[in-house]
């Protein structure tokens, strides 16, 4: 199943994505104005079970983020092997992962494009793939982890690099220009390890593959970031972790490869999807 959030006619709707285009199902479901209230009350089984056998209801519309509203956005920074050495600092990995907030208002949606602007042309990819908290918790031991995740989706964790270097010990500014990242196309319920584990995810610009890697090779495992997280914080249903890029950003070739109007970006996962985006320069 695969579960998007559209807008459509005018309405913003929630659904399923099936062959021929989307099927709308909040109309029929009132007590869950969107994905993230679904998630909260555990609703996906009883989704899925209402999208059999149901008719296309929309063949034109456009993707929004399919948690337009999380709670909380939390990313994991330098989580691959790889990206640690493109750092160039001669250190080890750190013991501990490097996290970072991103706002609801910096992601668009699936084939939206992303917004470059005008105080800095350094636009940046990084492809990932995001978690959807389904049942919360605190202090959540890495051998349930599994057991609060709802749903996974893919994220263009799109950068402003040199605005992460406005300060000297935090990246935020350069991670939340609006609408800079994308999130999408859509949710695939979360049900066994296969999921994550070691799944392959790959960046293409243009056609050209510029990340590609496996979840397999993360420093810190989806289970350890679930666990780590919530030690310091309470993860609510419909929270998102967006787990970590891999090498190949284009703010580590040489000269830089930072993104222009006209690019075409896709994100893909096995099991999950692409996410695919444009880029434009802010009006």
């Amino acid at each position: 199943m695969r579960c998007a959030t559209v807008d459509a006619d005018g309405e913003r709707l929630w659904g399923v994505i099936v062959e021929g285009g989307f099927v709308a199902l909040s109309p029929d479901f009132p007590q869950w104005p969107g994905l993230r209230d679904v998630i909260a009350a555990q609703g996906l089984a009883e989704v899925e079970a209402a999208a059999i056998g149901r008719a296309v209801t929309h063949a034109a519309f456009s993707y929004a983020p399919p948690i337009p509203d999380p709670g909380k956005i939390i990313c994991v920074g330098v989580n691959f092997p790889d990206r640690n050495a493109e750092y160039k600092d001669g250190q080890e990995a750190p013991p501990n992962m490097s996290l970072f907030p991103r706002f609801a208002s910096s992601f668009t949606g699936h084939g939206q494009p992303l917004i470059r602007p005008p105080e800095s042309h350094q636009l940046d990819y990084e492809g990932e793939i995001a978690i959807v908290i389904g049942r919360g918790g605190r202090r959540i031991p890495a051998s349930r982890a599994y057991d609060h995740i709802a749903a996974v989706t893919l994220c263009n964790e799109g950068t402003i690099r040199d605005w992460v270097r406005h300060a000297k010990f935090n990246v935020t500014q350069g991670k939340n220009w609006d609408r800079s990242g994308a999130m999408g196309p859509w949710l695939v319920p979360f049900r066994d390890a296969a999921q994550l584990d070691d799944v392959r995810i790959t960046t293409r610009v243009n056609g050209e593959v510029r990340q590609d890697d496996r979840t397999a090779r993360m420093l810190f495992p989806i289970r350890r970031q679930v666990e780590y997280i919530s030690t310091f914080t309470t993860l609510e249903p419909g929270d998102i972790i967006v787990t970590g890029t891999p090498t190949g950003a284009g703010a580590r070739f040489d000269p830089p490869r930072f993104l222009v109007p006209g690019d075409v970006i896709e994100v893909s996962a096995e099991g999950i999807g692409t996410l695919v985006n444009t880029v434009e320069d802010e009006a």
